[in-house]
């Protein structure tokens, strides 16, 4: 099976309201435990990596573990940037093998953003890659992005068209409530329903993205904070809030800090029960069948994209 594109996983899941479940990867542990969660429950998926991971990984050994992963499990995957911040980057990934790429301008104003997201949308096309733009700021902290509270904006929904139409994207994220990182709300949780109805009103069967959306599993704060970490007040989505969204117009939900806090608090605990180990396959075990376990539960539970694959052949 070959990497793909998106185009024929959103188109199914906005027909069926499910959401595909977009994974950051940045080591292999992390991609074998999403891709055999997914070949176990039968789902599509998206693998995403940022900036930060291509600095940390190499792009070069994070494809290789991507094929890898696809010739083991025999899955459609679409590789896609996260967060790209410029032209350069966007065209880097689509040369290096990428299928989809995200360009983020939602920082400039909205002409510039147009202009910008455009620029990529006509490269990434003409070489058979799809894109998704935003519109809203998300707060919170993703490796290079960094949105402070009082910066982040919701997106506007009287903009979406218009954007849509002169840049010529394939999906549009946009800001509804939820944030990036461990530590989402402080108060009761909200999302803003009402701006993502507005949207895929004026944008009638349009795939939509949600970003920033982990619910930061308590399970797992909790064993973090047992075995010695600092994690006070970490929250985030209710997987119910999560679960409404991708039977909407989301069909693709971005999922990151979820994945660090299994991976972290497989290590953590093993490493505080068993001082003697020094092997990474010790601990690396524990935290990959962690993660999968919390990948089974997300397909399943607020993805909805389990059994989906017969949908794709």
């Amino acid at each position: 099976m070959p990497m793909v594109t998106s185009t024929e996983m959103f188109k199914k899941a906005y027909e069926g309201g499910y959401a595909i479940g977009a994974f950051n990867v940045n080591n292999m542990e992390i991609i074998q435990g999403i891709t055999e969660a997914a070949k176990e429950e039968r789902a599509p998926l998206i693998l995403q990596v940022s900036a930060g991971a291509r600095k940390y990984a190499k792009h070069v050994y994070l494809m290789k573990l991507i094929e890898a992963a696809i010739i083991d499990t025999d899955l459609p995957i679409v590789v896609h940037l996260d967060h790209g911040d410029s032209f350069e980057t966007c065209k880097s990934c689509v040369d290096g093998g990428f299928t989809s790429v995200m360009i983020d301008g939602s920082k400039h104003p909205f002409e510039e953003n147009i202009k910008l997201t455009k620029q990529v949308v006509e490269y990434a096309h003409s070489k058979g890659v799809v894109v998704e733009g935003e519109l809203g700021r998300l707060a919170g902290v993703e490796d290079e992005v960094k949105v402070k509270a009082e910066d982040s904006s919701y997106t506007r929904p009287d903009e979406v068209q218009e954007f849509v139409e002169k840049t010529g994207v394939d999906s549009l994220a946009i800001a509804i409530g939820t944030s990036h990182g461990a530590y989402k709300f402080k108060g009761e949780p909200k999302l803003r329903f009402d701006i993502l109805e507005e949207v895929s009103r004026r944008l009638p069967g349009f795939p939509i993205v949600l970003h920033g959306a982990s619910s930061v599993i308590p399970e797992f704060v909790d064993m973090i904070n047992q075995y010695g970490g600092q994690m006070p007040g970490a929250r985030g989505v209710p997987e119910d809030m999560l679960r409404k969204a991708a039977s909407m117009a989301v069909c693709k939900i971005n999922i990151d800090s979820d994945s660090r806090l299994a991976y972290t608090a497989g290590v953590r605990e093993t490493l505080a029960l068993h001082p003697n180990y020094f092997d990474p396959r010790q601990y690396g075990k524990v935290a990959r069948d962690y993660m999968i376990e919390l990948y089974k539960g997300k397909i399943t539970d607020v993805l909805g994209s389990d059994n989906k694959l017969a949908q794709l052949d």
